[in-house]
């Protein structure tokens, strides 16, 4: 990990493990939360201490768009924050921490598949092809002991549907962020959408979970500022810190990290169980994930200046626990 503009190694390896380690620990944090608060309420009052926390840093005051680019924002933040946390959240009363983290983890492979379908330089090659298969056998995988002696019960198989599907509705915002919004400034872009995404997720919350009980106790209030202030804004800003200081195939094996964490905060902290369809679903996906994060080959000779939108998608991480 190489630093520049002064950066010590020290600073980069400290920011770089908090990154992954809060990152990571969001899903059983999320689990414990969950004991006390119905799923919307809880997210979006998640996503309203994160964007508030947020604004300062964002330049939110100073911005200068036109009335298009707010609504993108707004819109995209509905796929980007609003649907997938809420989704998200409500999944996680069915299935294990650790489940939700290898399952999240595919959004690379979501991501290389979605971008070859919204972007023309995007192309499928053999080697993602190979890390969408690996991703896709790892799901299966993963659920085997479900299948067989378990029993998949509809809760279990609707927390794991749910979880994919905001695994590709975030790798779906990305790329809409990359093809239209790539001149906002990331911070002012996570903040505006967190915000809006909350005012949404509460007014689902009052909608559909009126009738549940919500208890404000010191765990609860615990997990949301620790997901909020720790494990969004702060490391949110350690991200784009680092971002100008490490190559992006560094940042790019963080999601890979962070899901080790999460799985092993499941079994620890929650005494969630290993078997052998966890270890060889999660090395399956894991591997895919790898994979697609891979950055392409040099090409044999010098070409024209390739433009920069031909960045491979995968490198830049998205955490949506």
């Amino acid at each position: 990990m190489s630093s520049t503009s002064g950066a010590s190694r020290t600073s980069l390896l400290l920011a770089y493990i908090a990154c992954f380690v809060f990152w990571g620990s969001t899903w059983a944090v999320v689990k414990v939360g969950l004991e006390d608060l119905p799923p919307l309420r809880f997210a979006g009052t998640r996503m309203m201490l994160a964007g508030l926390v947020l604004l300062p840093f964002s330049g939110l005051l100073r911005a200068r768009f036109g009335a298009r680019t707010w609504g993108m924002l707004m819109g995209v933040g509905v796929l980007q924050i609003a649907l997938p946390y809420g989704l998200l959240f409500v999944a996680q009363q069915w299935i294990p921490s650790s489940w939700s983290a290898l399952l999240f983890s595919t959004y690379a492979v979501w991501l290389l598949l979605v971008g070859r379908l919204l972007l023309p330089d995007q192309p499928l090659t053999p080697l993602k092809l190979l890390s969408a298969g690996l991703g896709l056998s790892g799901i299966v995988a993963l659920q085997y002991e479900q299948l067989h002696g378990l029993g998949l019960t509809g809760l279990v198989l609707a927390g794991c549907v749910l979880t994919l599907v905001a695994t590709v509705s975030i790798a779906l915002a990305n790329v809409l962020v990359r093809r239209s919004l790539a001149h906002v400034p990331t911070s002012l872009s996570v903040c505006v959408q967190t915000l809006s995404s909350s005012l949404l997720l509460l007014a689902a919350s009052v909608a559909f979970e009126s009738h549940l009980p919500g208890h404000w106790t010191p765990r609860a209030l615990l997990s949301i500022g620790y997901l909020a202030v720790l494990a969004t804004a702060v490391t949110y800003q350690l991200l784009f810190w680092l971002l100008a200081r490490v190559p992006l195939a560094v940042i790019g094996v963080m999601p890979l990290l962070d899901t080790l964490v999460a799985v092993l905060l499941g079994v620890v902290m929650l005494g969630e169980r290993v078997d052998s369809s966890l270890l060889v679903g999660g090395a399956l996906i894991l591997s895919g994930a790898a994979l697609a994060n891979l950055p392409p080959a040099p090409p044999s000779q010098e070409p024209a200046q390739a433009p920069q939108d031909a960045e491979p998608l995968a490198s830049t991480p998205r955490r949506a626990a």
